[in-house]
């Protein structure tokens, strides 16, 4: 069965591997995966991730992150989903919780967070946003 949202799926992963209070989640690998757990990683938001065999498939594994027994990541959702794509320019990027959230975008220059592509100068597809 093909997935029409294969990152949409990963986030929703992790949402439910951390109300389950899972150490860990598995997801199937892509680059785009990869590069939207880089940012997460750097953020604090994960502990990290490695990639291992999954069936036939290669795979990644996402060790989620816990504070005091709570979950580092609060609320993850899609901005940006296949029937309705949302860009936004550098300087038009949102701000989530008024800078205590981010917001993945997919730039030109790789897959950043929102101070990143500010930072940079530099718009793209909104993909997430966490917090």
């Amino acid at each position: 069965m093909a997935l029409t949202d294969p990152l949409g799926d990963m986030l929703t992963r992790i949402r439910n591997g951390q109300r389950a209070k899972k150490d860990s989640v598995l997801t199937p690998a892509s680059k785009l995966r990869a590069r939207v757990l880089d940012v997460l990683q750097r953020e604090g938001y994960i502990r990290g991730y490695s990639e291992e065999q999954m069936g036939p498939a290669a795979g990644i594994r996402i060790e989620l992150k816990y504070f005091e027994g709570q979950p580092a990541i609060k609320h993850v959702a899609r901005v940006s989903k296949p029937g309705r794509r949302v860009y936004s320019g550098s300087q038009e990027l949102p701000r989530i919780r008024n800078g205590l959230g981010i917001t993945i975008v997919s730039t030109p220059r790789g897959v950043l967070s929102d101070a990143e592509a500010r930072e940079q100068n530099v718009g793209g597809e909104v993909l997430a946003e966490v917090f």
